[in-house]
């Protein structure tokens, strides 16, 4: 996010307009709600995290357990057993 003088990109009409309910304070304007990209979608991290839970459940499925992941990828048993069950579902509803 890049800082911008008001004063330098909004017409001055729009400009006073705002300096009645802000003044001298950052604003943040959001991006259209259709612009906006998705968590991890920018940096790479949702794709990340994809390719880490498709291995723990490949891992699942050639016999490693639940400890055994939790050791491998520092994450609580609740959490080793959401990503295969959930990637367990994925997959089921692909093949469908």
């Amino acid at each position: 996010m890049q800082y911008k003088n008001g004063k330098e990109v909004l017409p001055p009409h729009l400009l006073k307009e705002l300096q009645k309910y802000i003044q001298g304070e950052l604003l943040y304007i959001p991006k259209k709600t259709n612009e906006r990209a998705g968590w991890g979608e920018v940096n790479g991290s949702r794709r990340l995290i994809k390719q880490r839970n498709d291995e723990i459940y490949r891992l699942y499925q050639d016999g490693q357990s639940f400890e055994e992941l939790e050791r491998k990828y520092n994450l609580s048993s609740d959490s080793i057993r959401k990503i295969v069950y959930k990637t367990r579902e994925l997959y089921n509803e692909s093949k469908r």
